[in-house]
């Protein structure tokens, strides 16, 4: 006896997930063995007019963006030269010779030296080390923590929810340059490690708060209620179908703060709060110039100008993404 087919006509219209499973069950249904299925193309070949996804339709704008590309060839040099500086800087960051004291350019030199005889050039290149390694980490630790814990107040809501909304108030309260102040002049490493974890303790609230958004706004969609009706766990809702659709508002806000954290760490550098010396920052080192800006400019001005390129860099790759991930904007 032949399988009883579903008519289409029985089920309801509309944009709804559940319509959605319920028209794709009926379809399968009326297939016969060895039939194409609809809208197939040649044997072998891939569907035309393939609509694709929003990762690859963020990526091909992303592509043809100048300031995307611009941003993230200065980047990739950065952590280029972060990883490897030996690749353009030969010299000793450390090496003083107190005879060329302040001196400006010269064949080999081109930045001119600092207060100790040390060659500018060389530590503007190692000091992107410390930035990159600081931005980095700090960026992606405040973006798991922050995004963990938003998420599942979002998701599960109730008394996590308000108890995580409360403990993010308290720390939007406390002032990042008055805290890394207090909190970092009590320490006395001078590794980055300090500095990291003092961003990430200020840094997750912000990127809680676009999460836990992100997630109650997706968990309310009609494909992650059809998959709870199909008896989907929490686990399996929140990693295959609420995660993928709730990330790319974070994405976004963790690339903007990078540059931003980046900032962050050299302000508390030239306070003599962040990283301390023999580490080599940037911020370190316009703190060390600052004094002689009228006499040595050049000694404030090549740090300045990186750090400043590289700021703008991340903020503008941030800027793009947003663009790309956004609907709203096309």
């Amino acid at each position: 006896m032949p399988e009883p087919t579903v008519p289409k006509e029985a089920i309801g219209h509309g944009d709804g997930g559940s319509a959605a499973l319920a028209i794709g069950e009926a379809e399968s249904l009326e297939r016969r063995p060895g039939a194409a299925p609809p809208g197939a193309g040649p044997p072998g070949g891939v569907p035309a007019g393939k609509p694709r996804s929003l990762w690859s339709d963020a990526w091909h704008d992303l592509c043809r963006n100048p300031v995307f590309v611009l941003s993230a060839l200065v980047i990739l040099f950065l952590v280029l030269i972060a990883i490897w500086p030996q690749l353009i800087a030969t010299g000793n960051p450390y090496r003083a010779d107190l005879a060329k004291a302040q001196q400006g350019s010269q064949p080999g030199h081109p930045f001119g030296f600092d207060t100790q005889g040390r060659d500018v050039y060389t530590r503007v290149v190692y000091g992107a080390r410390a930035s990159i390694t600081v931005g980095v980490c700090a960026t992606t630790g405040a973006a798991l923590l922050g995004s963990l814990l938003g998420g599942l107040a979002g998701f599960f809501g109730g008394w996590w929810d308000t108890l995580l909304s409360r403990v993010a108030d308290i720390f939007f309260g406390i002032p990042v340059i008055l805290g890394g102040l207090v909190f970092l002049s009590m320490i006395t490493s001078t590794t980055v490690w300090p500095v990291v974890g003092f961003i990430v303790l200020l840094g997750w609230p912000q990127v809680s708060r676009i999460a836990r958004g992100s997630v109650v706004t997706a968990k309310h969609n009609d494909y992650v209620q059809a998959a709870r009706a199909l008896g989907a766990g929490n686990g399996r809702m929140l990693l295959r179908h609420i995660a993928p659709n709730a990330v790319a508002p974070v994405i976004v806000v963790a690339t903007i703060a990078l540059g931003t954290f980046i900032a962050l760490e050299a302000t508390l550098s030239y306070l003599g709060a962040g990283l301390k010396p023999p580490t080599i920052s940037w911020g370190i080192d316009i703190s060390t110039a600052s004094p002689y800006i009228r006499s040595a400019p050049h000694m404030l001005l090549w740090p300045a100008g990186a750090l400043s390129i590289t700021v703008l860099a991340f903020i503008m790759l941030g800027d793009a993404v947003r663009d790309a991930l956004d609907p709203k904007l096309r």
